[in-house]
C-alpha cells in the first residue's frame, strides 16, 4: 500500500531520503520513467530515469534518433518545453495542416527563417507541420537556402518521428501519408 505525503512534510526529511517520496506526488508523476516525450531541441525521447545531483533533481532523455542523452531539471522540465507525446486527434489536425495551401508565406528569406525558427523553436507538432508546410510549397518554386533546407529537414524528421509513434506507423509509412497531404492526393 503506497503511503501518500504532502509536500510540506518532506522538508522534514533528509534530503537524500525526499526523492523517494517525490514520486508520489503530483509533480514527478508528471512525466514518468520509460515514456516517451517530446523535447523541442532534441525531438522525440525516452525518459530513462530520474536522478538528483547536487541538490537538483533531474530527468535523464535519450534522443530517439540519434541515442545522445540530456539531463533536464525536473521542476523546469515544463518551461523548457518537455511534453507528453500528442494524441491522436492532435496528430491528425497537424496533419491536415499540411493540406492548406492558403496561407501566406513571406518572399524575404531571413523573415521566413526567423518566423519559421520560432515555430520550431516552441516544439508543438502543429508548429513543425506549418514549417513543413511552408518550405515544401516554397521549394517546389524556388530552391531553399541552407539554413531553411535545414529548419525544412528538422521540422519534417520531428513530424515524421512524432506522428509515427503516436499513429503506430513506420516511418516508410509515415512518410507516404505526409507527402501525400502536401500534394493534397
Amino acid at each position: 500500500k503506497l503511503i501518500s505525503f504532502h509536500f510540506p512534510l518532506l522538508t522534514n526529511l533528509p534530503f537524500s531520503d525526499r526523492y523517494k517520496y517525490m514520486e508520489y506526488t503530483e509533480l514527478s508523476k508528471k512525466f514518468n520513467v520509460g515514456e516517451m516525450v517530446v523535447y523541442p531541441s532534441f525531438g522525440i525521447c525516452k525518459i530513462t530515469e530520474k536522478e538528483e545531483r547536487n541538490g537538483a533533481f533531474y530527468i535523464k532523455l535519450e534522443s530517439f534518433s540519434d541515442n545522445s542523452t540530456v539531463l533536464v531539471p525536473e521542476d523546469k522540465a515544463s518551461q523548457l518545453g518537455l511534453r507528453h507525446l500528442e494524441t491522436k486527434e492532435n496528430v491528425e489536425k497537424a496533419l491536415s495542416l499540411l493540406s492548406d495551401n492558403s496561407q501566406k508565406i513571406s518572399q524575404d528569406w531571413k523573415q521566413r527563417l526567423n518566423e519559421n525558427q520560432v515555430l520550431l523553436k516552441e516544439g508543438t507538432l502543429e508548429g513543425s507541420a506549418i514549417v513543413v508546410n511552408h518550405l515544401y510549397r516554397r521549394q517546389k518554386t524556388k530552391v531553399l537556402p541552407t539554413m531553411e533546407k535545414k529548419l525544412y529537414d528538422t521540422a519534417l524528421s520531428r513530424l515524421l518521428d512524432e506522428s509515427a509513434v503516436v499513429l503506430d506507423k513506420d516511418n516508410r509509412e509515415m512518410r507516404r501519408i505526409v507527402f501525400s497531404r502536401l500534394e493534397n492526393v
